[in-house]
């Protein structure tokens, strides 16, 4: 249960860590405006932007995996699966971010869509196990 618990708190890190790639490229624009640091946000381009497209992503795509960890700590369904699920997603949502900044917009899709799949196996599985 340790791993699913280490993978929830990383996952709801990651958001928080994939600001900084932003912060660098507010820097980069005349200085971080900390009085309206959105509206800044949505002045920069390029990697700028994708760096504050993939920061919101990253709030994006926790409740779901949240949702998923809690679901199976509750019902007991802790196993190797859904743990290797577990580090999938957060593995994926880290190169996933990579991706984003370096603009591989295809392969980066792809990598979205594996990681999605992650929570959506651990709940589906653990819903048709509680069913039998």
């Amino acid at each position: 249960m340790s791993t699913l618990i280490w993978c929830l708190l990383i996952a709801g890190l990651l958001p928080i860590a994939a600001k900084a790639p932003v912060v660098y490229f507010q820097n980069r624009d005349n200085g971080y405006d900390n009085r309206h640091p959105r509206a800044q946000q949505q002045r920069l381009t390029g990697a700028g932007a994708r760096a504050v497209a993939g920061h919101y992503n990253a709030y994006e795509a926790f409740p779901l995996f949240a949702a998923a960890v809690l679901l199976v700590i509750a019902t007991g369904h802790v196993g190797a699966v859904n743990q290797g699920l577990a580090i999938g997603f957060v593995s994926l949502r880290i190169v996933f971010h990579v991706l984003y900044l370096a603009n591989w917009d295809k392969l980066r899709s792809l990598v979205w869509f594996f990681a999605l799949l992650c929570p959506v196996i651990m709940i589906a599985q653990t819903a048709i196990s509680v069913a039998l």
